[in-house]
C-alpha cells in the first residue's frame, strides 16, 4: 500500500517550517498522541542520529526510536523506526514558494514486525489517515501564529 502523502501551505520561510517540523522537542505540540520527544545528541542532527519519541497508545505511554535516514535542511528530512511492532518511515519534504511562504509535505508508511503486521492493514494506516490532517492543521495554525 502507498505511503500516506499530506501537504499544507504555511505563511513562514522553509528554514522555519523545517526547523519546526523536525525538532522532536515541538511533536507534542502538534502531533496527537507525541508527549515528548528529543535527538540524542544535540545540535544539528545527521544521518544516523537517533530521534526518540514517546508516544500514548491507548492507555499506554510507549518510547520509540527512530534513525534519521537523510537530511538536508532546510529541504528534506527522513526518518526509520527501528523498534517495536510498528516501525514508521518518515520523509518531510519543505519547497520554499516565496520568501515567506512554504509548502510542507509529510509521507507516512508503516512496516509490521510480529503483531504489527495485522495492526498496520487494520488499525494503524486508518488512524494516520486520519490524524496526518488535523497534526499539519495545527502544525500551520501554530507557526503562523509565532513572530
Amino acid at each position: 500500500m502507498p505511503s500516506i502523502v499530506t501537504s499544507t501551505e504555511v505563511n513562514r520561510c522553509a528554514e522555519d517550517v523545517f526547523a519546526y517540523a523536525t525538532d522532536p522537542t515541538r511533536f507534542p505540540e502538534w502531533q496527537k498522541g507525541v508527549v515528548a520527544g528529543y535527538m540524542d545528541e544535540p545540535g544539528t542532527p545527521s544521518v544516523g542520529a537517533r530521534c526518540l519519541t514517546t508516544r500514548r497508545i491507548g492507555f499506554v505511554k510507549r518510547s520509540i526510536t527512530a534513525e534519521v535516514a537523510h537530511i538536508d535542511p532546510p529541504k528534506t528530512w527522513g526518518v526509520c523506526g527501528m523498534d517495536g511492532p510498528v516501525r514508521a518511515r518518515v520523509d518531510v519534504t519543505v519547497e520554499s514558494l516565496t520568501a515567506d511562504r512554504s509548502r510542507l509535505t509529510i509521507a507516512i508508511d508503516f512496516e509490521g514486525h510480529g503483531i504489527g503486521k495485522v495492526l498496520v492493514p487494520l488499525v494503524i494506516r486508518r488512524e494516520a489517515r486520519k490524524e496526518m490532517p488535523t497534526n499539519l492543521a495545527t502544525l500551520k495554525q501554530r507557526l503562523e501564529r509565532q513572530t
